[in-house]
C-alpha cells in the first residue's frame, strides 16, 4: 500500500469535468470502494451547481466537509426549509471573520453546498459503507435538480452570502 497525492492541478481537471457535467459538479473518490468504512471524497463546484437540500437520517450519518479550494456556502435548514445557519468554508486564501475550513455535519440535519468562487472544491467525509441504491432524503420543499426554480433558489442562497 502507497501514500496517495492529491494536486491542485487535478483540481484543475476536475473542474474542466464539472463545467462539461449538466449539474456543474464533478466528484474525485479516495475510497477505493463503496464497501469502504470511511467515504472520502473531492467535489468540484461550479458557481451554478445546485444541490438540493438533503440529509442522513433514515441511515444516520456524521458528515465533514473541508474547503480544499476556494470559498463554499453552507446553509443548514429546519424541517420547514427555513434557514437556520449559513457558513462559510473556505481555505486560508479566504480567511475573513466568520470564515472557517471545516464544518461537522450532525446526522439528519438538512443542508446544501454551493459554490461562492469558481474555483470551490470540498473534501467531504463520513462513514461507509454507501450504498448506491439506498434511501435518498431530499428536502420536500426544496425543487429537484435541473429546474429552473432551482436555480431561483441557488441564486437567493447565493445572495444570503453576499449580505454578509
Amino acid at each position: 500500500m502507497t501514500a496517495r497525492s492529491f494536486t491542485f492541478d487535478q483540481f484543475v481537471d476536475l473542474h474542466g469535468q464539472a463545467k462539461a457535467s449538466p449539474r456543474e459538479r464533478q466528484h474525485l473518490n479516495i475510497h477505493a470502494s463503496h464497501e469502504a468504512p470511511f467515504q472520502r471524497l473531492f467535489i468540484a463546484f461550479g458557481l451554478d451547481s445546485y444541490v438540493r437540500p438533503h440529509r442522513h437520517h433514515l441511515v444516520p450519518k456524521d458528515e465533514t466537509l473541508i474547503a480544499a479550494q476556494g470559498l463554499l456556502g453552507v446553509i443548514v435548514f429546519d424541517d420547514d426549509g427555513q434557514v437556520v445557519q449559513k457558513l462559510k468554508l473556505g481555505t486560508e486564501r479566504h480567511a475573513a471573520p466568520g470564515v472557517g475550513p471545516v464544518v461537522d455535519m450532525p446526522a439528519g440535519t438538512w443542508h446544501t453546498v454551493l459554490a461562492l468562487t469558481p474555483d470551490a472544491v470540498l473534501l467531504e467525509g463520513k462513514a461507509g459503507p454507501f450504498d448506491p441504491q439506498g434511501p435518498r432524503e431530499f428536502a420536500d420543499w426544496a425543487p429537484e435538480e435541473g429546474t429552473t426554480e432551482a436555480l431561483v433558489f441557488l441564486r437567493e442562497w447565493r445572495g444570503l452570502f453576499e449580505q454578509t
